[in-house]
């Protein structure tokens, strides 16, 4: 038996749970052959916890997690808990101090889900956005002064540094390599953010060179949204920067479909000790419906699938990717069961669809 795949679970706030219960038992089912051993670790950080103890996550809380080879994130979120707390407290935290410098959004639309785009089908929907995870706006620099007054004054700046550029462009090179059309766009806006469009151009520039079997363009930001809401289908790979890239990859989630369907990882996808990875499904933790058992799993599923992929290829384990590779597959099986329903009231329960993706794995 090889070593087991020691997951980190944070299942979060609201539907967190719920969601993250049905990918754990598709990781069950998959790995029922004993091709892969698992062991899971819960943790509770979230709103009941920060209610409970004044405190999201602390240094020392962060550094126990490197031990995991991956960690799976329900959702967090709660209506009692100021907005900032947890997003900054929590998932920012864990991104900038594990060093997860790669969001990737995969924009795919599945069989039998509806696309709000007229004439436009699963041939047409099919990319990947590698969006900077550590940089940019994000990094929070700048402040607030005088609040409250006449003079009030504020300054969020943007931060953008070769090192993080260019490990973020390599990444997307290297993606984009692997993939059929063998195209990266680079989306900013370097028409008028001249300084840090500046170091994003000159590096993606730079790196082509590296890379002459990849096709490359570039567009503005705002022309992005414009084509992702028109033609689709003339992207493969994207790269763009964090604020940016927050605002188009839920455009993309929109188009393929909706949240219920959209998964993501945030990558530190070193293969040293202590890199670890975090895996989500991007919707909320929507505690209006907690509890209820109507939560639509499949994005927490799909990112599952997510995480044993990336996990095998970084730490060398192809069952992993094998594993990840079934999951993706019966993700699409099922999503023919929603042609003419709406993801979210589909009618399905959270567990029935858990059973639909464990079925399909045959």
């Amino acid at each position: 038996m090889s070593t087991p795949l020691n997951l980190a679970i944070l299942g979060g706030d609201g539907t967190g749970p719920e969601v993250v219960a049905q990918a754990l038992r598709v990781l069950e089912a998959v790995t029922a052959d004993g091709s892969v051993a698992v062991q899971t670790t819960h943790f509770d950080y979230g709103a009941a916890h920060y209610l409970a103890t004044g405190s999201v996550i602390t240094d020392e809380e962060v550094d126990e997690l490197r031990g995991f080879d991956a960690i799976l994130l329900g959702a967090v979120g709660h209506p009692d808990v100021k907005p900032g707390i947890l997003e900054k407290g929590l998932l920012l935290k864990l991104r900038f101090q594990l060093d997860q410098f790669i969001n990737l959004r995969p924009v795919k639309l599945y069989p039998g889900i509806e696309t709000p785009l007229k004439d436009k089908g699963p041939d047409d929907i099919d990319f990947v956005c590698v969006r900077e995870n550590t940089e940019d706006l994000y990094c929070g620099n700048g402040g607030r002064a005088r609040v409250g007054t006449p003079q009030e004054i504020s300054t969020q700046e943007m931060i953008a540094t070769r090192f993080g550029v260019e490990r973020c462009v390599r990444y997307a090179f290297e993606l984009a390599k692997t993939r059929e059309r063998k195209h990266l766009t680079l989306v900013h806006k370097t028409n008028v953010l001249t300084h840090c469009g500046g170091t994003w151009f000159d590096t993606f520039r730079d790196l082509a060179t590296e890379y002459s079997d990849v096709e490359t363009d570039y567009h503005h930001v705002d022309a992005c949204c414009m084509y992702m809401a028109t033609k689709p289908e003339i992207y493969d790979t994207v790269v763009v920067p964090n604020m940016f890239g927050d605002i188009i990859t839920d455009l993309g989630a929109a188009v393929a479909g909706g949240m219920g369907i959209a998964a993501s990882g945030n990558l530190n996808p070193d293969a040293g000790a202590g890199s670890v990875s975090m895996f989500e499904p991007v919707h909320g933790s929507s505690p209006d419906i907690a509890g209820q058992d109507k939560a639509n799993p499949l994005a927490c599923i799909d990112s599952l699938a997510m995480l044993l992929r990336e996990t095998g290829r970084v730490k060398q384990r192809p069952a992993l990717s094998k594993a990840g590779d079934k999951v993706a597959a019966a993700v699409q099986a099922v999503t023919p069961n929603f042609t003419g329903k709406r993801l979210d009231r589909s009618g399905y329960s959270t567990t029935e669809i858990g059973d639909m993706a464990i079925a399909a794995l045959g």
